[in-house]
């Protein structure tokens, strides 16, 4: 594949300048694109932590990593962070929402989750680059990962951790057979309710109406969750963002297409 082959020797290039200027340029699109869509139910080669404790955190938030104790510096668990990280984005795509909101919750690690390979690097070029240009003071809390939600949610998340889960623009699957890898169905809705604290949110934004009504449909069917009323919601500043910052998002405005938007409050526990 001749356009792989380029692609490779451009980010070649475009490492060996960002060396030289310390690492403070942001990677370029085009030298990372992919096929839109993964298929899910693929072998990609993933690595996985076999549970939330076991999984490595420091190397994606190194300002956060607390100080160890004696016994935990003796241990061949991983070094813990000061906080959980709380906020996912689901198919993060580029990163757009993980930038916009990184500033404007501060004091929150947020993470992206991306299954394509060369996407999830440029998101971490991209991270690297914003915290080298502002003096490692900001972009901290965000952090992107290679991962397939559709498997191993639980693998980096304990139960309650989360408190927003974001679906922005998920794929589709338009055919009726492609319907069992919508990011949105029963099973992958009860594994957001086990990850999402009580209270928590799901966000979820779509340009495809038949998709948004899918994705109303599960969720309020699901005994974990209640919508959130629409004033409610356009109150919350995180919309605005996923609304305006995202790459489909913005593809969507400009192509003056309609965003159709829901989200979703994890009800509590019952007492039993």
């Amino acid at each position: 594949m001749p356009g792989a082959t380029q692609k490779k020797a451009n980010r070649e290039k475009f490492h060996a300048a960002r060396d030289k200027s310390d690492g403070a340029q942001l990677p370029r699109k085009r030298f990372y694109r992919q096929r839109a869509h993964a298929n899910p139910f693929s072998d990609h080669a993933l690595e996985y932590p076999a549970s939330p404790a076991d999984m490595d955190w420091a190397k994606y938030y190194p300002e956060y990593v607390a100080e160890s104790t004696g016994d935990e510096a003796s241990s061949s668990r991983p070094r813990p962070l000061k906080q959980d990280v709380e906020i996912v984005d689901i198919g993060c795509g580029f990163g757009g929402l993980l930038v916009a909101l990184s500033p404007i919750l501060p004091n929150k690690l947020m993470l992206g989750l991306e299954i394509r390979t060369q996407v999830t690097a440029f998101v971490q070029e991209r991270i690297y680059a914003l915290r080298k240009q502002n003096g490692g003071s900001a972009y901290q809390n965000a952090a992107c990962i290679r991962a397939n939600s559709m498997k191993f949610l639980p693998n980096f998340f304990k139960k309650d951790q989360l408190s927003k889960i974001f679906i922005c623009f998920p794929d589709p699957h338009f055919k009726a057979r492609k319907h069992k890898a919508r990011i949105v169905s029963t099973t992958l809705n009860s594994e957001y309710a086990f990850a999402l604290r009580p209270g928590g949110i799901v966000y979820t934004i779509t340009d495809v109406e038949a998709l948004h009504d899918w994705m109303v449909e599960h969720f309020e069917a699901h005994p974990s969750f209640e919508r959130v009323s629409d004033d409610e919601a356009e109150a919350d500043p995180c919309v605005a963002v996923m609304r305006a910052e995202t790459e489909e998002g913005k593809k969507v405005a400009r192509n003056k297409g309609l965003k159709f938007v829901a989200l979703y409050r994890r009800r509590e526990d019952p007492p039993w």
